[in-house]
């Protein structure tokens, strides 16, 4: 189930940018695997690529540190209690 956001998209709402923070990660995730996997895929096909490995790590230690941002930043559990 996709994540829908019913308020205003306003951006001193702290749980408007976590949630913001969230998708940027998702996008991030599904590029890296997306470009890691076709350029594995092209390598065992053609010949290799000498840099891949260190290429491929580099990128996953930096989505690694984009996810412990995302979760050092999560607002506190009493920010989504809202007033109806």
């Amino acid at each position: 189930m996709p994540i829908r956001w019913y308020g205003t998209g306003d951006n001193t709402d702290p749980l408007y940018r976590h949630y913001s923070r969230i998708v940027n990660f998702t996008l991030h995730a599904g590029a890296f695997v997306a470009l890691s996997s076709g350029l594995w895929f092209v390598q065992s096909m053609r010949h290799p690529w000498n840099h891949l490995d260190l290429f491929s790590e580099i990128w996953f230690v930096a989505l690694l540190i984009h996810l412990a941002v995302v979760v050092k930043r999560r607002p506190p559990a009493d920010a989504d209690s809202r007033e109806s």
